[in-house]
């Protein structure tokens, strides 16, 4: 049996979910196919999870140093198995509500693996566990609803419009030694530990690498960090990177340094210098990086394009093939999940201004997405750092700020506690180009920066512009009085 939709979407991410929702709400008729649970991996194996744990070790990190701030603490410890019932509780319930939401909008879920068999079919089979050679959790089942395909046989659904949501997964590095090594977890396996490691070596120090590095070094685990390049978080400003892992203190990081080989919990690594070592861990984390989910589902037998091994699309998000977009990490041009809802954002607007034959004045601009670091401390950013600028022709002028220019930051944290602002901007129009910062609520406060970025604004809007007080929020004006400070410009 076919069936006919408006709008299928293939996966049920932060994009896919969020297209769903919003073509739905547009009296489109939507289906929506997840081969596992919906949310997609932010929701059920990444973002919610993750940080609902670094939550639970931030809590346990203050209460330890409570007592400067004259509030005295006897017998704190981690109850692990009450943490991950957390962890557990908040994507659960989440996860719920989403599909509450998503089925009072109108939106059909499908469960299953769904391939492109042309530009208007996805045949869906019954989902499958898939076995890469190494250890992670066990997905959480599906719930079952109505809406769920429960048949063995495959469906068949047709759709005038199609969006591409398929997400991505972990890169598995050829390290001899890694499969089928117990002590061998991604990211997915990690966050299902029955008990808090007391040795964990994390093979990467990127995004994740360095939240898992801070989550479980903040609850006592001794950590180590193993990075090929010479600083951690290569998206970050290399100055605000090198004061991030000065703050980590009870991480040891090897920076420059490749992993050759595992030897059951013994891992290998020679630094650039040719000198090798090793450092045993009962837990050996894979954190090297995710790829775009381009193979099993039809990509290259339907002909869409593959640049990077991702899906290409333009600034609007239209593939190479009529009435196909794609969003989401499976694009290559972001692997945040607020990424894909602006990418989805920008997708349902093409979508809709099509069906009116209009043109969509939506589009999808990486420049000005901000990310987030979650870690104790925090860090974020927006826009260009300083060793890209220059490169880039920039004549730039560099403004910093400590945090502790803050009484709040002060009151809440302490006059040790590290923190500081970073703004780049361009010295003959005075423009933002970058904006990074580093200490605690820096996650919260990076939408207003990439809000100007996004209008292109000069320095001064920021000097001009009223913050409340006390905020830590007024370091972004304090470093921008201090450019007004040496100009001549009023």
């Amino acid at each position: 049996m076919t069936t006919g939709y408006d709008v299928i979407i293939l996966g049920s991410g932060p994009g896919g979910y969020l297209a769903a929702e919003r073509l739905a709400a547009k009296k489109l008729k939507v289906a929506l196919v997840e081969k596992a649970d919906v949310g997609g991996t932010c929701l059920n194996i990444g973002c919610i999870p993750t940080k609902t744990l670094l939550n639970s070790a931030k809590l346990y990190a203050y209460l330890n140093e409570a007592s400067s701030f004259g509030i005295e603490t006897e017998g704190v410890h981690v109850n692990w198995q009450r943490v991950m019932a957390w962890k557990e509780e908040v994507s659960n319930k989440l996860r719920r509500s989403l599909e509450l939401t998503l089925r009072k909008a109108g939106v059909e879920i499908i469960r299953g693996m769904g391939k492109l068999t042309d530009g208007h079919s996805i045949t869906v089979f019954p989902p499958v566990r898939e076995s890469d050679g190494f250890r992670s959790s066990s997905p959480t089942s599906a719930s079952q609803s109505s809406d769920s395909q429960s048949s063995t046989s495959p469906l068949i659904i047709k759709g005038q419009k199609i969006i591409l949501a398929t997400g991505s997964s972990p890169i598995i590095p050829p390290i001899p030694g890694i499969k089928n090594n117990p002590a061998v977890l991604d990211s997915t396996g990690l966050l299902s530990v029955a008990e808090i490691p007391s040795r964990l070596c994390i093979i990467g120090g990127g995004v994740i690498g360095i939240e898992f590095a801070s989550l479980f070094s903040s609850l006592g685990s001794k950590v180590t960090v193993i990075e090929m390049m010479d600083e951690i978080v290569p998206v970050m400003d290399r100055q605000m990177a090198v004061e991030l892992r000065k703050a980590l203190k009870n991480v040891t990081f090897m920076l420059g340094t490749k992993v050759t080989e595992l030897a059951g919990k013994k891992v290998l690594f020679e630094n650039k210098n040719g000198e090798k070592s090793s450092v045993e861990a009962d837990i050996v984390l894979l954190s090297v990086g995710r790829k775009a989910n381009i193979e099993g589902w039809g990509a290259q037998e339907s002909g869409l394009e593959i640049k990077n091994r991702a899906i290409a699309t333009d600034d609007r998000m239209r593939t190479n093939l009529p009435g196909i977009w794609a969003i989401g990490d499976v694009t290559g041009k972001s692997q945040l999940a607020h990424a894909a809802y602006r990418m989805a954002e920008v997708a349902v607007s093409d979508i809709l201004a099509g069906q009116n034959a209009q043109r969509s004045d939506q589009i999808f601009s990486p420049e000005t997405v901000p990310w987030a670091l979650y870690s104790l401390p925090e860090a974020a950013g927006v826009g260009l750092t300083e060793q890209d600028a220059r490169p880039k022709g920039y004549d730039i002028q560099v403004l910093r700020m400590p945090y502790n220019v803050s009484g709040r930051f002060v009151a809440e944290n302490g006059f040790s506690a590290p923190g500081s602002i970073k703004i780049i901007i361009e010295k003959s129009s005075e423009r933002l180009l970058g904006i990074h910062l580093l200490g605690a609520y820096a996650s919260e406060q990076i939408w207003g920066a990439a809000l100007a970025l996004e209008r292109k604004l000069p320095i001064s809007a920021l000097r001009n512009m009223v913050f409340p007080h006390p905020t830590v929020s007024e370091v972004i004006r304090e470093a921008a009085w201090s450019a007004h400070a040496s100009s001549s410009k009023y």
